[in-house]
C-alpha cells in the first residue's frame, strides 16, 4: 500500500519504458527514422518519461500545456489541476523542425549525444521556443546572466524550436558503480512498501555533504519523529548531469554510502533524548538512493519539481533548504531571497500531495559542541571553513576539520583529488 498517490491522481507511476519483449522490433523501426538528437541533461528527462518519474506525463509537452506551465504553473489531468513549474519539451533545430513537419511521418528516434536510439517519438506537436519568455516565467527575472540562462542561450543557441508528444523509451542502462542505487518510481515505492514507516523524507544533494548540510537530513527526520510517526529518510543525490564544478557522481556516492555503513550519519549532532525513546539511531531509519534527473538551477520553480518527481517515487515528504536549487548571478549576486524556495510552496495553483519539510541554514557551534541551526544562535560566531581552504585540504591530501566534514567523507574526497 503507497504511502502517498502518484501526482496527477494516478494510483500508480506511468510507465513509457518498452518492455523487453518488443526491444527488437523499435530498434528495428527507430533506425530508419529521423533522429532527434537530445543533450546529455535532457537524456535524463527523456529516461524520466519512460520510468514515470514525471507522471502523469507520458512525453514531452505539446505547445498549449507547455505554453500553461509557463503561464500558470499548472497542467490538467483528469479534470483537474496539478502543480507543475517548469515546462518540458525537447529542443531542435530549425532544419530539424521543419523536416519533422514536412516529412508528413509523425514518429522520430531520439538518439543521445553518441548517436544511440534512446526512444521514439510520436510527435503531435512542434513549435518555435519562445526562449524570453521561458527564462522569465522559470526565473522570475529579467537578466539572463546565470546558469540557465547559460543553458538555453549558449549550450542550447542553435535550438529555435521544441518537440511534443508520446515517448516510448528503450531501458536505461545502468552505472556500473552505483546503478543499484538507482531505481524505477516503481521499484521505490516497492521498496518503501517493505519497511513499516508512516511518513518518509528524501533529502537531496548535488554535493559531497558537509556535517551542517548533512544537519538538514537529521532535522527532518528527526521532524517527523517528534510529530509521533514512524518515519525514515532517503538520502538521495543526483546522479545526472550537474555543473563542471560538481565533484563526480561516482565520488559522491562513495562518501554518502561510507556514511551510513560506518553510521557516522548524524553522528554528535542527532537528538539523544529522541533517539533513546525511538531506539536506534539515524543510519538505521536511512536509505541511500540516487536520482538521475536534470538540474535546471532553478531555485523556487526547481524546488516544486523536486517535490514532483519524489511524490512520484514514494516520497511523502521533501527537505526544502533555505536557497534550494540555488545559482547565482554572473556577479555573484542572487537571483532570489533565502526563502523563496520554501515560501513558494505556500502559494501553488494545482494540487501537490507531498510535503515541503522546511529546514534553515546550519553550522557547527563551539557552545553546543555540535551542529545546530543558525537561528538558535543569532549571537554566536559558528565555525567556519571557506570551500575554498576546503579544496586546499583536500588537496594536500589532508582531513578537513571534522566539525566541518566527516572524516570518512575527507579521506574519500582527498584520495579522488590526488588521482
Amino acid at each position: 500500500m503507497s504511502l502517498i498517490a502518484v501526482h496527477g491522481g494516478l494510483t500508480e507511476p506511468v510507465n513509457c519504458t518498452i518492455p523487453s519483449t518488443k526491444l527488437p522490433e523499435m530498434k528495428e523501426k527507430a533506425a530508419g527514422l529521423i533522429k532527434l538528437p537530445v543533450s546529455d541533461a535532457d537524456l535524463s528527462t527523456v529516461y524520466r518519461f519512460g520510468d514515470g518519474g514525471l507522471s502523469p506525463l507520458t512525453g514531452p509537452m505539446d505547445e498549449k500545456t507547455y505554453n500553461r506551465v509557463l503561464d500558470e504553473s499548472v497542467i490538467e489531468h483528469g479534470g483537474k489541476l496539478y502543480a507543475w513549474t517548469i515546462p518540458l519539451a525537447l529542443p531542435l533545430t530549425s532544419e530539424l523542425a521543419k523536416q519533422i513537419s514536412s516529412s508528413g511521418e509523425t514518429d522520430v528516434a531520439v538518439v543521445n549525444s553518441s548517436g544511440e536510439t534512446v526512444a521514439v517519438l510520436t510527435v503531435s506537436s512542434v513549435f518555435p521556443w519562445d526562449k524570453e519568455k521561458y527564462l522569465k516565467s522559470v526565473y522570475l527575472t529579467e537578466r539572463t546572466d546565470h546558469p540557465g540562462g547559460d543553458m538555453v542561450l549558449n549550450q542550447d543557441a542553435d535550438k529555435t524550436h521544441l518537440a511534443g508528444g508520446e515517448i516510448k523509451v528503450f531501458p536505461q542502462i545502468k552505472n556500473p558503480a552505483f546503478g543499484k542505487y538507482v531505481l524505477s518510481p516503481a521499484d521505490v515505492r516497492r521498496l518503501l512498501d517493505t519497511k513499516d514507516w508512516q511518513r518518509v523524507v528524501a533529502f537531496q544533494t548535488r554535493n559531497p555533504l558537509h556535517r551542517a548540510h548533512e544537519y538538514a537530513l537529521v532535522y527532518g527526520l528527526e521532524e517527523l519523529l517528534r510529530q509521533g510517526h514512524n518515519a525514515g529518510a532517503c538520502l538521495n543525490p543526483l546522479v545526472g548531469e550537474t555543473k563542471g564544478d560538481d565533484v563526480n557522481a561516482e565520488i559522491r556516492m562513495r562518501t554518502y554510502e561510507a556514511l551510513i555503513t560506518d553510521r557516522s550519519l548524524g553522528e554528535g549532532d542527532s537528538d539523544a533524548e529522541l533517539w533513546k525513546k525511538v531506539g536506534g539511531s539515524v543510519p538505521d531509519r536511512v536509505i541511500l538512493l540516487g536520482l538521475d534527473i536534470k538540474m535546471f538551477y532553478g531555485g523556487p520553480k526547481e524546488a516544486v519539481m523536486h517535490a514532483i518527481y519524489r511524490q512520484n517515487f514514494g516520497f511523502t515528504d521533501l527537505i526544502i533548504g533555505r536557497k534550494h536549487a540555488d545559482a547565482p548571478y554572473a556577479d555573484g549576486t542572487a537571483i532570489w531571497g533565502d526563502f523563496d524556495a520554501q515560501e513558494i510552496f505556500n502559494n501553488l495553483n494545482g494540487d501537490l500531495r507531498i510535503k515541503p519539510l522546511k529546514v534553515g541554514f546550519a553550522a557547527y557551534y563551539e557552545s553546543a559542541g555540535r551542529v545546530d541551526l543558525m537561528e538558535n544562535h543569532k549571537d554566536e560566531k559558528p565555525v567556519f571553513i571557506s570551500g575554498k581552504d576546503v579544496r586546499k585540504t583536500l588537496l594536500e591530501g589532508q582531513e578537513v576539520d571534522p566539525r566541518i566534514m566527516r572524516p570518512s567523507t575527507s579521506k574519500i574526497l582527498a584520495a579522488a583529488m590526488k588521482m
